[in-house]
């Protein structure tokens, strides 16, 4: 087990946490609560600025087994079902994609079994995308806009910066380069922890339930998600709500997700993929169960008015949505997503957003 380096301090309340053991990789625990990962750093980085634990959240002593983002339900969440069923083959079956499909579920299940699958998928996850992600990069979709180019999160320099559903923290490593104080967070240990390499700025990793952020209110001056969080929460208006408490006045929060219009296509790079085969307007969820019937990867699907409302009726400020084109020259498949596609239909839709 090792142990964190120093105790967190919650200077409102003068509570100090005291150094907690995390567990080292292999080791197992059926804990749910946040938790920093084994190599979170805690001391001047995180306790200089005023990064507090809420007083409301607590701890927990361990991390589970070994989330990321980069996926959604139409051609985000397909990009990885190739994935998943070389896995089950593997494994004679153990998931039965013939099982995958549109489904109604419970709103905590698609937490649980979220997190569940990317433990357990994470370095194949990162082995099949990983060069197209980067160590250090920050890429927004799969159109491969980089926010070096697109600004959508302004001048980090010296900020506080916050990333949910973070995964390996190739983004938040990038930032952090970028003169950033950035904390990735993630449901799942296992992507957090799958690449160890260092940044040259500084960089905290925090396991955390992004309904229910362990921060105090008004901590960070950028909040962001490239395909992480919201696509796999059945209330992601809890998302935004707590994104907007732990925002500074001012503070900007930038999300992408698959382009809701996605929802209604065939997940097919192919010409089959232009041919609307549902209702845009069909919210029910996609969900895989394995034999035993027990749910083990779900998303959601929000037309773009639900997203929308969300962000309003968190008291935020919506100041622009980015749809990337798909550039000339790019011909990297991924999942539903490719050249014929990319210039026909929309794959990718990022909120700007901002806390009044």
């Amino acid at each position: 087990m090792a142990v964190l380096p120093q105790a967190l301090l919650d200077d409102r309340t003068d509570r100090r946490v005291e150094p907690r053991a995390v567990p080292t990789a292999g080791e197992k625990t059926d804990s749910h609560a946040y938790t920093p990962s084994s190599s979170v750093v805690v001391g001047p980085p995180v306790c200089d600025r005023r990064l507090r634990l809420h007083p409301d959240r607590q701890t927990s002593t361990s991390l589970p087994t070994v989330h990321a983002p980069v996926s959604a339900v139409g051609p985000a969440r397909r990009a990885v079902l190739h994935l998943q069923a070389r896995r089950a083959a593997r494994h004679n079956g153990s998931v039965d994609l013939r099982r995958a499909g549109y489904a109604p579920i419970p709103d905590d299940a698609p937490h649980r079994a979220g997190r569940s699958w990317w433990d357990e998928n994470a370095a194949e996850y990162l082995a099949e995308h990983g060069d197209f992600l980067g160590d250090d990069d920050f890429c927004w979709c799969p159109e491969g806009l980089r926010e070096a180019d697109a600004h959508l999160l302004g001048d980090v320099s010296g900020a506080r910066v916050l990333e949910l559903g973070a995964g390996a923290a190739q983004c938040s490593r990038w930032l952090a380069d970028q003169g950033a104080d950035v904390v990735a967070t993630d449901i799942s240990a296992g992507m957090l922890t799958a690449r160890s390499s260092g940044s040259a700025g500084r960089l905290n990793r925090a396991q955390a339930d992004a309904r229910r952020l362990p921060f105090a209110d008004a901590s960070f001056d950028t909040v962001f998600t490239a395909y992480g969080a919201i696509p796999f929460i059945a209330d992601s208006e809890r998302v935004h709500r707590e994104v907007a408490r732990v925002l500074r006045p001012s503070g900007r929060w930038v999300f992408s997700v698959t382009h809701p219009i996605r929802w209604a296509f065939p997940d097919d790079p192919s010409e089959r993929g232009l041919t609307a085969d549902r209702s845009y307007f069909d919210r029910t969820p996609y969900a895989e169960r394995d034999e035993a019937g027990r749910l083990t990867y779900a998303e959601f699907h929000r037309t773009i008015g639900d997203h929308v409302r969300d962000v309003v009726g968190a008291g935020l400020t919506l100041l622009d949505v980015v749809e990337p084109e798909w550039p000339e020259g790019h011909d990297r498949t991924w999942g539903g997503w490719s050249a014929l596609r990319g210039r026909l239909i929309p794959g990718t839709a990022i909120f700007v957003c901002e806390r009044r």
